[in-house]
């Protein structure tokens, strides 16, 4: 096992113990940054220092690279892309076995070079420089060489290699041509660009869409579908065989749906990849499913939760026994605020087991149960066995039916806290949804807890942010007379450089909280209608989506499109 570079930076001399007690007590309060990072921000080593202790633990050579010259040549083979993305200059090839050896600002993840090599197609070879003189290595190696996801399909468009394929039937070429055609430069170079520009823009999915006379690729971003130019007709196999090489697929097989991932390590954290392939009338649909941990915040503060709302869920998370259900259509961040809850449960005291389908995010400390209904491992089966694992808290996935209900109901009942995930509209339909599904109200009653009801909407984005007063048609669509809108203040997005001209950066959630109490569990059991059961909620304190999308309107994050978007006026 490597030692810690602590220890290291103590034995070299350069740090002393007391000093390095304060660093490991900076480090925790700045959620983990590197430890040689945080030692030069506090200013008791130098970078060079730092560097020294790092080639000793990594074993790895450090340079200078404002002392080297470098050459144009090998900016062919790593572009401007791949080198941000992953913080390298390439510095020299091995004429012999084409290593391309690169200079590392973070070298401390190992998978970096393995990725890196898979990109380029060559063998990696890393050594170590300090950040700055990375990021001004390549400002000096790729000014006037940016390119775009445009010039490289115009590029693919005058490649006279892989236009002789344009004429051909898709459903006739042969398995050793779509192989060639895969490994052609120009199409690893266009993947790797749209996977690295998607993973920069913080994009969640990658659409590649065959269609009889073209070939869409689009991505994700904030919930929104962009397009982007799209590649020449003819390489949609080339394409969708190069995704199936990186993540291990069958690339002879195209008749059938094929599930893989792809793993990367870019800019020192790992991003997670599910691809899904699905076969259409035009060819193979292929869709990339980006899990960045840099993006999603597994934090219960910066899920955009209200102040006095949060308060009451971390009550609410610190009950003993019951259940508790986060409610939302799909994409609703339902799995978001779950993972953010467990992790401020994790403790050494408690033994927390989840089962999901998928497991999104690997948590340290969580015993996290993947779901295969196709060989019998579903929720309810897996409910039963994790039942006699001795847990404290158990997340299942969803609920979709009642043999899942019934267990989680076993489990709450037997002093267990059990979270899961229903699909409805508003926290109050939770409650029937059960009821729908046939659970017994005495039961619902004794074990339900609380519901979370959730949303996601577009933030409005921070450097372009203006306030304007909504035209009297708008303000209505907000349940809100001219003179009601007049005196409460509203923003918009311009549209900037940071967010791409769109207005929004980044999502937050819009939440609906309801705590179950005596009242509520008599109405329940005396089957009151859905519209009454909803006021009683709000009149012990329940704040509606809407109200929650109006406060956050009110306060500048969010559009008041967005909240219109997402929510329904209340009672309707």
């Amino acid at each position: 096992m490597a030692r810690r570079l602590g220890t290291i930076l103590v034995d070299m001399g350069y740090l002393d113990e007391e000093n390095l007690w304060k660093v490991l007590e900076e480090q925790k309060r700045s959620e983990n940054e590197p430890i040689g990072k945080v030692a030069i921000r506090l200013g008791v080593v130098s970078e060079d220092q730092v560097l020294k202790a790092l080639g000793e633990q990594l074993g790895m050579k450090v340079v200078r690279l404002g002392e080297m010259t470098l050459t144009s040549e090998l900016a062919e083979l790593v572009n401007e892309t791949m080198a941000s993305a992953f913080k390298v200059v390439p510095m020299s090839q091995n004429k012999k076995d084409k290593t391309v050896t690169v200079a590392m600002a973070e070298p401390q993840n190992p998978a970096t070079l393995e990725s890196l090599a898979s990109f380029v197609g060559l063998p990696i070879k890393g050594v170590i420089a300090g950040e700055t003189e990375v990021l001004k290595a390549i400002e000096r190696l790729y000014a006037g060489k940016q390119e775009s996801i445009g010039d490289v399909v115009k590029a693919i468009e005058a490649d006279k290699g892989l236009n002789q394929y344009s004429n051909r039937n898709e459903n006739t070429i042969d398995l050793e041509l779509i192989e060639e055609m895969a490994e052609a430069a120009p199409v690893r170079k266009l993947l790797n660009m749209v996977l690295l520009l998607a993973i920069r823009d913080k994009a969640s999915d990658i659409h590649f869409e065959p269609f009889e006379e073209e070939y869409k690729m689009r991505y994700r971003v904030d919930g929104v579908l962009y397009e982007l130019v799209p590649p020449p007709r003819h390489l949609a196999p080339a394409i969708s065989s190069r995704i199936k090489v990186m993540s291990n697929l069958d690339i002879a097989e195209r008749r059938l749906p094929q599930d893989g991932r792809i793993q990367l390590a870019i800019g020192g954290s790992s991003v997670d990849i599910r691809v899904s392939t699905l076969p259409t009338l035009f060819g193979e649909s292929v869709v990339l499913r980006i899990l960045d941990r840099t993006v999603v915040q597994l934090d219960l503060n910066k899920v955009g939760m209200a102040p006095d709302m949060l308060v009451t869920w971390r009550e609410l998370i610190q009950k003993p026994n019951g259940i508790i259900l986060v409610t939302g259509p799909t994409s609703s961040g339902k799995t978001t605020t779950l993972y953010a809850t467990l992790n401020e449960l994790n403790h050494i005291a408690d033994k927390i087991i989840t089962t999901e389908e998928p497991v999104e995010y690997e948590i340290d400390g969580l015993i996290q149960v993947p779901i295969y209904p196709e060989i019998g491992v579903t929720f309810a089966a897996c409910l039963r066995a994790i039942l006699r694992q001795d847990p404290d808290k158990i997340l299942v996935g969803e609920t979709r039916d009642l043999e899942t209900a019934e267990i989680s109901i076993q489990a709450s009942l037997t002093g267990h806290i059990v979270f899961t995930t229903l699909h409805t509209n508003d926290a109050p339909s939770a409650i029937t949804r059960l009821r729908d599904m046939g659970v017994p109200t005495f039961l619902i009653t004794a074990t339900i807890e609380g519901v979370l009801a959730q949303r996601l909407v577009r933030k409005i984005c921070n450097f372009c942010r203006a306030p304007f007063t909504p035209s009297p048609e708008l303000a209505m669509e907000l349940g809100m007379t001219a003179e009601e809108a007049a005196g409460k203040p509203f923003f918009y997005g311009k549209g900037c450089d940071k967010c791409n001209n769109t207005g929004y950066k980044g999502r937050m959630g819009l939440y609906e909280l309801l705590i179950m109490n005596e009242t509520l569990r008599e109405m329940v059991v005396s089957e009151t209608s859905l519209d009454e059961f909803r006021n009683a909620c709000r009149k012990f304190g329940m704040r509606t989506l809407r109200e929650s999308g109006l406060k956050a309107i009110h306060e500048g994050q969010t559009s008041i499109q967005e909240v219109i978007r997402e929510t329904i006026i209340d009672g309707v």
